[in-house]
């Protein structure tokens, strides 16, 4: 498969979402045939049926694979978090980055459970994006370099990917970004993130508000939006997204912020997320909305919100589990037992 080059323009990404490839549908009918003659009763897996037609038909091939499974951690410092939004300060960026790399973190001990190779990849921790409640968060080859990022950091062979974030604020973007794409009430969107306690959610939820206000009426699109809105993980997880399809990889979303990123592919190119599965429901309660938004259901729903692709990495043992059902369970005539009655 040949290899990604990075994005000359913000123009590049546009033509890229307008010419996304489709599903594999040879690999879709090869997979639901064998399914129907699995040993159980048509439908028996939900789900896992499911995730092994979603997996076979965005890899390309059938059987499908869930052996070299990668998470990408993307990592980046946003402005608004001067604003108190947190209740962490902005330096737990800088701290956090140094104890993924210590293997110290949720996600490493997550990754070994699940046998995935995890990657973090910073993006300028050191240099906050501008404080979007006054300014566009980035400019647009800032924009264009973080897309890249995302988008270069997919260029791997691999039968899965999860895609996460960490970085002060980023819940707080994340909301702007909701509220932005898909209007409603500003403390809709806006949740806890770290914990903060009701007066500083009622401050964050206005911080969301008056943000939007502010950008929405001049954002010629969604990706302009991600531009004025987001942060350099959040454009670099957009980008990962796209890079990861033209590679036929696979995608697990993390939670709120990592859906999201993804979420202004979607309001851009519709179907730019039909390669994505979301490995959970946050607890953060815009998630959940965000979710009804996009009509996609979550794999698992554990009361988790702590970012770091921990929620997609997780749902990698329903992915392998559906694999394993796939591959490994015998056909009726394998086994000799009898099928269903004729007529049932």
């Amino acid at each position: 498969m040949t290899s990604l080059t990075p994005m000359p323009s913000l123009q590049a990404f546009h033509s890229l979402l307008a010419s996304l490839p489709g599903p594999d549908t040879a690999a879709i009918t090869a997979v639901q045939a064998r399914e129907a003659a699995l040993l159980k009763p048509p439908g028996a897996l939900g789900r896992l049926e499911e995730l092994s037609a979603w997996l076979a038909a965005w890899q390309g091939r059938s059987p499908p694979a869930a052996d070299r499974i990668g998470a990408l951690v993307f990592a980046g410092s946003h402005g608004v978090a001067a604003q108190g939004v947190s209740a962490y300060p902005p330096a737990v960026t800088h701290e956090m980055i140094a104890s993924f790399r210590q293997g110290w973190a949720a996600i490493n001990q997550l990754c070994r459970a699940q046998g995935v190779d995890l990657d973090v990849i910073p993006l300028q921790p050191e240099q906050p994006t501008a404080d979007f409640t006054v300014a566009p968060a980035m400019r647009e080859d800032e924009l264009l370099a973080a897309l890249n990022v995302g988008f270069l950091a997919a260029d791997r062979d691999l039968d899965l990917l999860c895609l996460g974030e960490m970085g002060i604020g980023n819940s707080t973007a994340a909301a702007a970004l909701a509220h932005g794409l898909f209007h409603g009430l500003p403390q809709a969107w806006a949740g806890p993130g770290t914990g903060v306690d009701a007066e500083r959610l009622a401050m964050k939820a206005a911080v969301v508000g008056r943000a939007v206000a502010l950008h929405r009426p001049a954002a010629t699109d969604a990706l302009d939006l991600l531009r004025r809105l987001g942060g350099r993980e959040l454009a670099a997880i957009a980008g990962a997204v796209v890079g990861a399809r033209l590679r036929r990889v696979p995608v697990i979303l993390d939670g709120y912020a990592a859906t999201a990123a993804a979420a202004v592919l979607a309001v851009q190119a519709p179907g730019a997320l039909d390669h994505c599965q979301v490995g959970h429901r946050s607890a953060e309660p815009g998630h959940t909305l965000l979710l009804q938004c996009l009509q996609m259901a979550p794999l698992l729903d554990f009361g988790m919100r702590l970012g770091e692709a921990s929620g997609a990495v997780l749902a990698v043992a329903v992915v392998k589990a559906a694999v394993c059902c796939h591959l490994g369970m015998a056909t009726f005539a394998e086994a000799g037992v009898s099928g269903p009655a004729e007529g049932a």
